[in-house]
């Protein structure tokens, strides 16, 4: 199973299913085909919202963006 990573402190986010992997990968911008990172605030969460995401999912990288309402996730 895949798992996200904060990529500032390589803290273990979550183990997300391959099918919440596809949706992230079909709704954030990557820069070339080996971008594994994604920056998530306020914004991406609502546009995530709007396109159906899966609502644990989406309440896992709330969680992970903690006070600053802000983080960057890893997946490997």
């Amino acid at each position: 199973m895949p798992k996200l990573y904060n990529q500032t402190t390589n803290e273990l986010i979550s183990e997300i299913s391959d099918s919440q992997l596809q949706f992230l990968i079909d709704q954030l911008e990557e820069e070339d085909s080996k971008d594994k990172d994604y920056y998530i605030n306020g914004d991406t969460i609502a546009m995530l919202r709007e396109a159906d995401g899966d609502p644990e999912l989406i309440a896992m990288l709330e969680k992970a963006m903690g006070e600053s309402g802000e983080v960057d996730v890893l997946w490997k």
